[in-house]
């Protein structure tokens, strides 16, 4: 839900701010409602020994989110979330190399899905194959990095400093591109800007708090409850039409990914 609000945010901001000015303010915003929660909770959020993965986690995730607004800005969000449902693709390679997890059948069916759906909805050659898409494929690869990376930064780290060293990273990563692309705001702005912020900040710490309690292959997968959400608010809000193949290969990907869910938890996998 967090997520989806995110990307309704960042759609109306897009309509008169350039994206790396919204990711900027996203972060920004995100850093200062963090800011002050840790200063409540007490310093002790503010220390962590593992420095350089959080800065290379941010610098990926900042480069996948700035991928994401773009993707939001260019094409209907049914289509940005049916791309980005290729994460679990990812999530579940990276983690076969950086975690140590193993790839039973049921995850090697959800990357095979993942993989054709994929295939279905970029339709290689043709006209969807562009720039928004190319966009949001990337920022999948992207957040499957930072799943990873959130993994294991919640051994030592609190959800609280996970999210005070993101949204401070990011915000200084930010900066320059922010500024030089920046416009004025307008009145009608900031409620967006206040709902960007507050839906990112929401977003990872559910993320990082799953997380902490199961593998990053069971708990990606339940993100796929955005896309029948943004089809119906991408119609309602902005007259978007579903494609048949985005709708097919989404439903492809859901199918191998519910596959999982139910492989994983089951006493007995043998469905």
């Amino acid at each position: 839900m967090s997520f989806l609000m995110m990307a309704i945010a960042g759609r109306e901001l897009s309509d008169t701010m350039n994206t790396f000015q919204i990711v900027f303010i996203r972060s920004l915003v995100g850093f200062v409602i963090v800011l002050v929660v840790a200063g409540v909770k007490g310093r002790t959020l503010f220390r962590t020994a593992r420095f350089k993965t959080h800065l290379t986690r941010n610098v990926l995730h900042y480069s996948a989110q700035a991928g994401w607004f773009l993707g939001v800005s260019l094409l209907p969000l049914a289509t940005v979330f049916a791309i980005e449902f290729t994460t679990p693709i990812w999530v579940a390679l990276m983690a076969v190399w950086f975690l140590g997890e193993k790839l039973n059948r049921g995850r090697w069916v959800a990357i095979l899905c993942g993989f054709g759906g994929t295939l279905i909805i970029l339709r290689p050659g043709l006209a969807v194959f562009d720039v928004g898409s190319m966009a949001v494929l990337w920022a999948a690869i992207g957040f499957a990095s930072a799943y990873i990376f959130t993994k294991v930064l919640f051994d030592s780290d609190s959800p609280i400093t996970i999210l005070l060293y993101m949204t401070g990273i990011q915000a200084i990563i930010g900066l320059v591109p922010g500024l030089v692309v920046w416009v004025e705001l307008g009145v009608e702005d900031l409620i967006w800007i206040l709902f960007v912020g507050i839906a990112g900040l929401s977003s990872h710490y559910c993320l990082a708090m799953a997380l902490g309690h199961a593998d990053v292959t069971v708990i990606v997968p339940v993100d796929f409850l955005r896309l029948p959400l943004a089809a119906v608010i991408g119609l309602v809000l902005y007259q978007e039409g579903l494609e048949v193949e985005v709708l097919a290969g989404a439903v492809l990907v859901f199918a191998g990914n519910y596959y999982n869910i139910r492989w994983e938890t089951s006493a007995k996998p043998g469905i």
